[in-house]
């Protein structure tokens, strides 16, 4: 999985770096506020980030340091299990490593073959769990962006049966090329990969190829190689995932050139796909491949603590960040430990952080407050779809989600950005709150990207649940916009996913990370003393799973 690095922070001006100041935020309880700060924040960085805890790895001796630590640290502050008397909720899951043999596509009439190579022209997995997989002489069909969004009037699927057949879809949404239709430049979920993939199995597909394009992905096909050509993890389903496509899979653009001049239609194909009216084409075309699959089973953990409410104990905001990271594994200068001091300690860290802080706040929130460690979200946002597939408090109860990933530590900016801007009213909680503080709330700069889908809060808003989920400003209050670009810039290139993201007291400054979850603080802090249910803005992919699950 390709993760584009989100960088959370909420940032406020006039912010001493350790303390708030109390006037700034009036909603929030100037107790509680007084637990967020530095010396908090650093103890538990501190630990979470240290080589003790290798990296902390799921499956590894690293995951159960962590957990316990977690459960540990909730468990003084006073706070409740969240799974009737655990504080974990297990999370199976598969590991697949799956092996495909080079791909051939022929013609129907036999005529004419084009043989791919796997990594360099296409990439294949199954997550069917048997050993071997194979699809012969499947038929394929061009399905244009493979998308069933109602709310647009869009069916690419509309009057076909591809029963037994692969579809061939392109990446992202229409709007890409004609910002007129679906929300223009600013990705919807029917653009992800991920989406297309679950369509087609509804559809019935034994088989989806995906096209690659480096500007509509957002990322080129380096990144689709590396991804695929390790093992995977998945959610271990009933059904041994018997209810997917046989076959999920990308080939390059050049590639599906080469495939429509050989099923004789124009590449012009993949711009009728974006225009209203588009019929799904039958390329005349079979694909056959064999994948061998090695499986083995594991299970991991959620972390989950509670701090009832007073007034309204069956209504929840929930708090969440990923605990895990990526481990051990190759060596840089030496260094074979991925630590993962930003990417999630920190966000780890201001979970316990948060707790401390609600607990120890005058005015008790009249809504219970959930704080959830999730596990494998650097496997593909795994833990959080598990809980969201297996909520402790009902999807109707669940006022809200508050999600922390990746908070830097170059100090306070004036700005703060919505990621996904536009899609519930959690940002106008947000932007009350910043105003309150002087700054002002931004769209991302690169909303085709999709990257309000690429972080755990994505799979609370899947099953209806409002979620928020912020990056860091760029515009530092001392040093100005091209600071701060440097800053996240600096840290993409040479820390993220790299043994590099260590913890470094002597060169963090914490206080935008202070900052930033005293704006977090407020806003769960509000939602838990109101009896509104914030909902999703017209226009929102998840509205009307939300609308449906409220009736």
């Amino acid at each position: 999985m390709k993760k584009q690095l989100i960088l959370l922070t909420a940032v406020a001006l006039g912010f001493s770096a350790c303390n708030v100041n109390q006037n700034e935020v009036a909603e929030a309880d100037s107790v509680a506020l007084k637990a967020i700060n530095e010396t908090a924040l650093s103890k538990h960085i501190a630990i979470l980030a240290s080589d003790e805890y290798e990296g902390r790895k799921p499956f590894t001796a690293g995951e159960m340091k962590t957990i316990n630590y977690l459960k540990d640290e909730f468990e003084k502050m006073g706070l409740k299990p969240g799974n009737g008397e655990s504080y974990f909720q297990e999370v199976p899951m598969v590991d697949v490593k799956s092996t495909p043999t080079d791909l051939m596509i022929r013609s129907a009439t036999g005529d004419a073959t084009m043989n791919l190579k796997y990594l360099d022209d296409f990439v294949a997995a199954s997550r069917h769990l048997v050993s071997q997989v194979k699809v012969d002489n499947s038929q394929l069909v061009f399905a244009g962006y493979g998308i069933v969004a109602p709310e647009y009037k869009w069916n690419d699927y509309e009057g076909l049966d591809v029963k037994g057949k692969t579809v061939v879809v392109m990446v992202n949404d229409p709007g890409f090329l004609d910002s007129t239709l679906f929300k223009g430049k600013t990705m919807t979920y029917y653009g992800r990969w991920t989406y297309k993939f679950e369509e087609a199995a509804r559809q019935g597909a034994t088989g989806v190829i995906i096209i690659h394009e480096d500007k509509a992905a957002s990322y080129p096909w380096a990144v689709v190689r590396s991804g695929w050509s390790k093992s995977k993890l998945y959610l271990a389903a009933e059904d041994d995932n018997k209810s997917r496509a046989l076959l999920e899979g990308w080939i390059t653009q050049d590639v599906a050139r080469e495939l429509f001049k050989m099923a004789h239609k124009s590449a012009d194909l993949m711009v009728q796909a974006g225009k209203k009216g588009f019929k799904p084409v039958d390329l005349s075309l079979k694909l056959s491949t064999t994948i061998d699959n090695t499986i083995q089973r594991s299970k991991s953990n959620n972390v989950v603590a509670v701090l009832p409410g007073t007034k309204r104990p069956d209504e929840f905001i929930i708090y969440s960040g990923h605990w895990d990271h990526l481990g051990k594994g190759e060596a840089v200068n030496g260094d074979s430990i991925y630590n993962g001091a930003v990417d999630n300690a920190t966000g780890t860290a201001a979970l316990l952080v948060l707790a401390n802080a609600f607990k120890k706040a005058v005015q008790q929130p009249e809504r219970s407050i959930m704080f959830l460690a999730v596990t494998a979200e650097e496997q593909g946002l795994l833990g959080s779809e598990y809980y969201a597939s297996n909520p402790l408090v009902p999807v109707t109860k669940t006022v809200a989600n508050i999600n922390i990933d990746a908070m830097q530590a170059f100090g306070k900016t004036k700005d703060i950005i919505a990621v996904g801007y536009g899609q519930s009213e959690l940002e106008d909680y947000l932007e009350t709150a910043a105003k309150k503080q002087g700054r002002v709330v931004v769209k991302d700069s690169n909303p085709s990207a999709g990257f309000y889908f690429r972080s755990d809060h994505f799979n609370f808003a899947k099953v209806g649940i409002p979620a928020l989920y912020t990056e860091t400003g760029d515009d530092h209050v001392a040093k100005g916009l091209a600071f701060g670009k440097a800053q996240k810039e600096d840290y993409t290139a040479n820390r993220y996913h790299a043994p590099a993201d260590n913890f470094e007291p002597d060169k963090w400054d914490f206080s935008g990370m202070v900052a930033d979850l005293s704006l977090l603080f407020d806003v769960g802090y509000r939602l838990s003393n109101e009896t509104t249910f914030p909902g999703w803005k017209a226009g929102s992919e998840f509205k009307a799973i939300r609308d449906k699950g409220m009736k």
